[in-house]
């Protein structure tokens, strides 16, 4: 009865949240206000179940960000970048998802997002077209990119520390496919946008005239920032070693930052997208009922029922159905409760197979299935605006912008790319792996 009252609850908010009828943090709060209020999961199960690591990642980059935004950084990289591209909307767009697709590699994805949104949109302004289309692109390749490396992708990080999975590891096994997926992605663009947008001569003229550093207006504060921003990026790369959280890392640094920088911390504070926080809480609680009532451990039994023994088939169901289920989920949950699911697989196909070698179970068994599950739980994130936590960070600074995303709109171009870039990983877990 729990589980039934668990999957209701989530499926109504889903269909409201869909429908962008009601603001999607007030019915993500209803509902694990309603899922606490029914004990379909106790409070501090809900607590528990909220990872804090993506909230004070959030809270940090949303604060630091703001602090470089008053100092005119972005919209000094917003005219170098159109001066450079001789404000050709193609050639930008290819140069910006390129650095997205690094930076999210190597930086982490939402990350990423809050960085270069801003500055897209501010070049799109200069060119006087919409910047809709660049900045849902741009949160695709960033969810495509983060796939390749341990820290790329919060799912990764996860994955990584579960299944005892090195940073070298990710990319020797993710790295080839997620170049793929990005090549195959970047001509599909050029299809679809290559010959769409149209900016006049005489802007183009004023944008080659343009003089970038005129943008700056604070470049004490400017330094400042970057020299903590550089500080909070080589905490990112190290964080294994320092064992501290990239949450931890962002969140102390952007208090630094205020310091620093002497900015009014108040009016910084407030500045922070709070209802993108509270969307995750709440998403967070109503997906910890799921889990605590058995949903996804009846969902890991049926799976092992249907493909028996063929661990291939299980491979390609733990990466559509991580597609699939991030795609309408959080990735970042989703892969919590995927994680035991996969050791379950794990233990099941070493006992059937009669491996007892640990290092043989690793290599044969499961590495595929972890690094299925990285594939769909990353890449699946594209499949709708609530499928990963740029998606949503994305349409936050473009509805603040005065460019609202709709479901739908976000939903026509990343559920044929998700699409897309399973069948690519299908294909390449068979060659690879089978």
């Amino acid at each position: 009865m729990k589980a039934i009252l668990s999957i209701t609850i989530f499926v109504i908010a889903y269909c409201f949240i869909a429908s962008e009828k009601v603001n999607k943090t007030i019915v993500a709060i209803l509902g694990a206000s309603c899922v606490l209020l029914l004990r379909l999961v106790t409070f501090e199960e809900a607590i528990a179940a909220v990872d804090f690591n993506v909230v004070f990642l959030l809270v940090g980059m949303m604060t630091g960000v703001y602090i470089l935004s008053k100092t005119g950084f972005f919209e000094w990289v917003a005219v170098g970048v159109a001066k450079y591209a001789e404000g050709d909307p193609w050639r930008i767009m290819l140069l910006l998802l390129s650095v997205t697709a690094v930076l999210s590699a190597f930086l982490d994805n939402v990350t990423t997002i809050i960085m270069l949104v801003p500055v897209t949109i501010l070049i799109m302004q200069l060119l006087e077209i919409s910047p809709v289309p660049f900045v849902i692109m741009e949160a695709i390749v960033s969810n495509i990119g983060g796939t390749a490396t341990l820290i790329g992708d919060p799912p990764n990080i996860v994955i990584g520390s579960q299944a005892g999975l090195s940073f070298n590891s990710f990319i020797a096994n993710l790295g080839p496919v997620v170049i793929i997926v990005f090549v195959v992605f970047m001509g599909t663009i050029f299809l679809l946008f290559g010959n769409k947008f149209h900016v006049p001569e005489e802007i183009k003229k004023r944008v080659k005239e343009a003089i970038p550093h005129l943008a700056i207006v604070d470049r004490k504060n400017m330094i400042r920032s970057l020299m903590v921003f550089a500080l909070i990026f080589l905490g990112f790369f190290l964080h294994n070693f320092l064992r501290v959280e990239p949450g931890v890392i962002a969140l102390g640094g952007s208090m630094l930052m205020l310091l620093v920088c002497k900015s009014e911390s108040e009016d910084t504070l407030m500045r922070v997208e709070w209802g993108v926080i509270f969307f995750f809480i709440g998403m967070f609680m109503m997906i910890a009922a799921l889990e605590v009532n058995g949903v996804m451990s009846w969902i890991g039994y049926h799976i092992i029922h249907l493909a028996g023994k063929n661990l291939f088939l299980v491979c390609i169901i733990v990466l559509w159905g991580s597609a699939l289920f991030s795609s309408i989920l959080d990735n970042i949950p989703f892969v919590i409760t995927m994680v035991p699911i996969v050791r379950q697989f794990v233990i099941y196909f070493a006992q059937t197979s009669g491996i007892a070698d640990p290092m043989v179970v690793q290599m044969q068994i499961a590495q595929p299935l972890w690094w299925s599950l990285a594939l769909g739980a990353c890449l699946g994130g594209n499949g709708t605006l609530i499928g990963a936590s740029a998606n949503i960070v994305m349409a936050r600074i473009s509805e603040k912008n005065n460019y609202p995303i709709s479901f739908m709109r976000f939903f026509k171009y990343g559920f044929g790319f998700m699409v897309q870039s399973m069948v690519i990983c299908t294909i390449y877990i068979w060659l690879r792996y089978f």
